[in-house]
């Protein structure tokens, strides 16, 4: 199949060939021909699974072909709950949308309130918005959704994890019944079904992935180590087989912040983000990374969100998530777009029983690799450990670190479409 038999207009098949994409991913197949039809829809993907066009391509279209009162108010709302997938989404729009006359916003919390607000009052067609700065706006009167025609819950699962289903509940409050909704989450979890049946009619269910699986392009490797080694122990892994661009997870802010400080000693060129930083520092870290003048981004799993990179080769959990399912996220970060992608967890004693739950999430046992000279003082299952490197006493040496280009694969010709 290829854009050309999906049913979209010329406008937008001639921005999907701009962008250099022939042939439509699973999720594009199958979401595109279903919201052109106007129907509901419970979409469950990865990420990396081209989900964000799925959604913003049959949108664009299906705002063409339906009239405005003349006001210009918004005719179709995206909810996402993070800044960083507020903006990928925005940029989503503005590619596809490019032969278009729409105005897009998006409306986040981080930024000016007022420039926000000036924006809104000069009219807008499609408003991208986190759930709290969006209700601020509606507090204010800065907004009118009353003309809202397609609502799009972009990450619904995340956006109940952070807690923002009182808010989605009060912004539904605010908008017609009769409208058109979407839903995209990576899992059909119980909360989500529950959700989807007060806000959907009759919506047609799309799985693309299996429930809870984890892209079939990443190589998964655990690495069990003393907690106290763990920085050196990434610093060498990094340093030693020459990786220029990874993205690492650690559980808390303050964790993030502490270990890029220690990478950046250690001769790595590192930036974090997080909850703390300010939008703006956060978007120059992540364009920094894109672009290769940081090799090292230390992130948390709500500033992770919206971090899009075709080519990504390597994500590393520095410290294991709390909850298994975000396990899933954080490593389909990487084998996107028809990539290969390697995730590394470096596993501490006190961590076994987060990696037995996500084990029996995955409904498989990940491959333990003790890394010579780093081998723990801790036990772990040696049903399925393998030792890495040349046997014998442990190695203290500092990390070598090499120059030179980094290892991603080439991106596949004609994939689907991002985002």
């Amino acid at each position: 199949m290829t854009f050309d038999q999906l049913g979209l207009t010329t406008g937008l098949l001639r921005a999907v060939a701009d962008q250099g994409y022939t042939v439509p991913t699973p999720i594009q197949q199958q979401a595109i021909p279903a919201i052109l039809q106007g129907q509901d829809i419970l979409a469950s993907a990865q990420t990396g699974t081209g989900k964000t066009a799925g959604f913003t391509l049959p949108l664009l279209q299906r705002l063409a072909e339906t009239k405005t009162s003349g006001k210009r108010v918004p005719r179709a709302l995206v909810l996402t709950p993070t800044r960083e997938l507020a903006a990928q989404v925005g940029e989503s729009v503005i590619t596809y949308g490019k032969h278009m006359p729409f105005k897009a916003a998006m409306v986040y919390g981080g930024v000016s309130f007022g420039g926000q607000a000036r924006q809104l009052r000069q009219g807008i067609d499609i408003l991208i918005a986190t759930p709290g700065r969006l209700l601020d706006h509606v507090s204010q009167g800065t907004i009118d959704l009353s003309a809202v025609e397609i609502l799009v819950l972009d990450e619904c699962d995340r956006m109940l994890d952070m807690g923002f289903i009182h808010d989605i509940r009060k912004i539904m409050g605010r908008l017609p019944d009769e409208r058109q909704t979407l839903m995209f989450s990576a899992t059909f979890s119980k909360p989500i079904q529950q959700l989807a049946h007060t806000l959907l009619k009759s919506p047609v269910q799309i799985e693309v992935a299996a429930r809870n699986t984890t892209a079939d392009r990443v190589e998964q490797v655990v690495h069990p180590v003393d907690r106290h080694r763990k920085r050196e122990l990434l610093s060498h892994i990094i340093g030693f087989h020459n990786w220029q661009q990874v993205l690492v997870f650690t559980r808390t802010k303050h964790g993030a912040n502490r270990l890029a400080e220690q990478l950046a000693k250690d001769g790595l060129k590192t930036a974090a983000i997080h909850g703390n930083k300010t939008q703006a520092a956060r978007a120059r870290a992540l364009k920094d990374f894109k672009q290769g003048r940081v090799r090292v981004l230390v992130a948390t799993d709500v500033a992770s969100r919206g971090i899009d990179i075709d080519q990504l080769p390597y994500v590393v959990n520095f410290e294991l998530p709390n909850v298994p399912e975000d396990y899933v996220h954080r490593i389909g970060r990487t084998g996107r777009a028809g990539n290969e992608g390697r995730a590394v967890s470096l596993i501490s004693d006190d961590e076994m029983p987060l990696l037995i739950g996500i084990e029996r999430m995955l409904k498989q046992s990940l491959t333990q690799d003790v890394v010579a000279g780093y081998e723990p003082s801790f036990s772990s299952d040696t049903s399925n450990v393998r030792s890495v490197g040349a046997p014998g006493k442990p190695r203290r040496q500092r990390p070598r670190r090499r120059s030179g280009g980094s290892i991603s694969a080439p991106r596949r010709a004609g994939a689907g479409a991002r985002g």
